[in-house]
């Protein structure tokens, strides 16, 4: 025979008890709720304004352009073809300009910029962000008990990205939270978003993050053709070196032998014009690849488009403090509740257990 599972039908919620639960108790709303609100200002006041700046820009394409060509064409009149080897694709395209943004060695290489707040006071970056932030009350007793169990390894010393000291770590780990680099997959324009507590400081740490972040990119994609440019420059100023000695010496045996008829002489300036013309031919030959490798440095080097620049903001973009006054008050309206519908054992009817 069958056992039949009879399950028992939640009791409807009588509205009407939770009603009269909420009057009988109303005097707790009187006593929490103006000290939750109390609180709630308090929290709301101790968070300190920040400002917010952002800028745009967008790179060139990494593909061969017409600007290439046209310096293809100047290269061309020197004898050099610059088209003849492809161009590969960037190992760092823009999509990654967030991660390198995100690096310890990127981060660092902000340190040393000059700050000047708004009240004419400068520092460096690194020591406005260590020494000059302003944090909530609540916070400065895990401050104290730092800076009390500080120890040999938090002393200043020379920033070395390999190496950081806890303080310097905490610096970076700061930065990873100003400052955010976001870049669009279809346009692909890059937007980077700096936040700070001082106006001035947040319009000027953007157009320097924007700096930096175009010159790494330009570093990176001219690299080898800087190498090849350095090695040609030394072999052009050896050549050129080589070929004016030549030439004077040259001058100078013609000069002093002008007149004379021995075939030994005549053997020797032979020799030295010899020499000359050669001296000369390298020379020649080196300047038309220096002025290639200069053609290429430009070839490489990318073109950015300001889409939007630096302005020092004139509204604090945060905190909302009305909206984080509301939260806090919603929560203790909450809590005041629940307590109240525990007491009164009103759960079980809530929730039918």
């Amino acid at each position: 025979m069958s056992e039949t599972i009879i399950r028992k039908k939640p009791a409807p919620i009588d509205f009407s008890k939770l009603w009269a639960d909420i009057k009988k108790h109303r005097k707790l709303y009187y006593k929490v709720i103006p000290a939750v609100a109390l609180l709630a200002v308090i929290i709301s006041l101790s968070l300190p304004n920040y400002y917010n700046c952002t800028v745009m820009l967008a790179p060139e394409s990494t593909s061969l352009s017409s600007s290439t060509g046209n310096l293809s064409s100047i290269a061309s009149t020197l004898g050099i073809n610059l088209n003849s080897a492809s161009r590969s694709s960037d190992a760092i395209t823009p999509t990654l300009y967030p991660d390198l943004m995100n690096s310890v060695d990127f981060k660092t290489s902000l340190f040393p910029i000059k700050v000047t707040r708004t009240d004419g006071q400068e520092f460096s970056y690194y020591e406005y962000m260590a020494n000059e932030q302003k944090i909530p009350w609540w916070k400065l007793p895990l401050g104290w008990i730092s800076s009390m169990l500080k120890n040999g390894d938090d002393e200043e010393r020379p920033i070395d990205s390999y190496r950081l000291t806890k303080k310097q770590m905490s610096v970076v780990k700061a930065l990873h939270k100003k400052i955010s680099c976001a870049v669009d997959k279809k346009t692909r324009a890059i937007t980077i978003n700096v936040n700070d507590q001082d106006a001035e400081i947040c319009a000027l740490m953007a157009d320097s993050v924007m700096a930096r972040l175009q010159q790494s990119i330009t570093n990176y994609r001219t690299k080898k053709a800087r190498v090849d440019l350095e090695y040609v420059q030394n072999l052009y100023d050896e050549a050129k070196t080589n070929y004016e000695n030549a030439s004077q010496e040259y001058a100078k045996y013609a000069d002093a032998n002008m007149n004379t008829f021995l075939e030994i002489d005549r053997q020797k300036r032979a020799d030295l014009e010899l020499n000359l013309q050669l001296n000369r031919s390298i020379y020649q030959q080196v300047a038309t690849q220096l002025q290639a490798a200069k053609a290429k440095v430009q070839e490489d080097t990318p073109a950015f488009t300001t889409l939007q620049s630096a302005t020092v903001p004139v509204k604090k973009a945060g905190p909302k403090r009305s909206q984080i006054c509301l939260i806090i008050l919603l929560l203790g309206f909450l809590g005041v509740t629940g307590y109240i519908f525990y007491k009164e054992r009103d759960i079980k009817m809530l929730f039918g257990i």
